[in-house]
């Protein structure tokens, strides 16, 4: 048992710190980890603050074994995220079968990661163990506006994404601490100007986001909280414990801390 929690924990934890990449370049994310789409990040969407999208997320660092694709589902709503990961369609990097099996087997198979500016929270949810894990976010994250960046834009040139007509572009986005985040954005001229394409780089990282599939129909309400159902953790170290372990030993997950 302890073998097998060893490789399901490495696992995970690889996965979150990836997820958790594009925040800290893009601006993508605070609690939870994932493409919580504020901060610097929100100024490359211009006017579309009200979308649904298929979205990829690939990671590289220049070693090939480490190189990651993550399909997902993203809904985004005035600054209020949610995005949806089936583990099963990982590739790369940490995700060999044995792990991605032993995920599935304790319920860790599909992973929501919800991001609420508005209430100072994320949320980690794994709908098959009926459990989410809470996070305050940073202060830095919670209290920040859109006026405290600025943007540059450089037109780079036409290209074409997944037969769309794109303009590349260049841009620089400022915080009001000086911090420069610079990506790579490829806007669909058919769609409203919506970034489809971003790719930055940094810590020896590149990260690219292809959205694909986009609709301007606003997301229902109800799909940026967590399950009325579901059991909530205050951390992800409790909900290891209380979880996980019972799963691991065929016991059924509490309903509750």
């Amino acid at each position: 048992m302890k073998r097998c929690f060893g490789i399901v924990l490495s696992t995970l934890l690889g996965v979150l710190a990836i997820h958790g990449q594009p925040g800290r370049p893009g601006g993508l994310g605070g609690p939870p980890p994932g493409p919580g789409l504020s901060g610097s990040t929100a100024k490359l969407f211009g006017d579309n603050s009200t979308f649904s999208a298929d979205l990829e997320i690939q990671t590289s660092s220049g070693d090939a074994s480490d190189a990651m694709t993550m399909p997902g589902k993203i809904f985004f709503d005035q600054g209020k995220s949610r995005f949806e990961i089936e583990m099963t369609q990982v590739k790369g990097g940490k995700m060999s079968p044995q792990a991605t099996a032993q995920l599935k087997t304790i319920g860790m198979d599909r992973m929501i990661m919800i991001s609420r500016p508005d209430q100072k929270l994320g949320y980690q949810v794994y709908p098959s163990m009926q459990a989410y894990v809470e996070n305050a976010f940073p202060e830095r994250e919670a209290t920040g506006q859109a006026s405290d960046f600025k943007i540059e834009v450089t037109e780079l040139g036409k290209d074409t994404i997944d037969g769309h007509s794109c303009i590349k572009n260049k841009t620089v986005v400022t915080d009001k601490e000086g911090v420069r985040h610079e990506s790579l954005v490829w806007n669909a001229t058919d769609l409203k100007r919506f970034p489809i394409k971003i790719e930055n780089t940094e810590g020896g990282t590149k990260v690219t986001m292809l959205f694909r599939e986009v609709s301007f129909a606003k997301p229902a309400a109800d799909v940026f909280d967590p399950p009325a159902t579901a059991a909530k953790y205050d951390s992800m170290q409790s909900m290891m414990q209380q979880v996980i372990m019972k799963g691991l030993g065929g016991g059924r997950p509490p309903q509750g801390q």
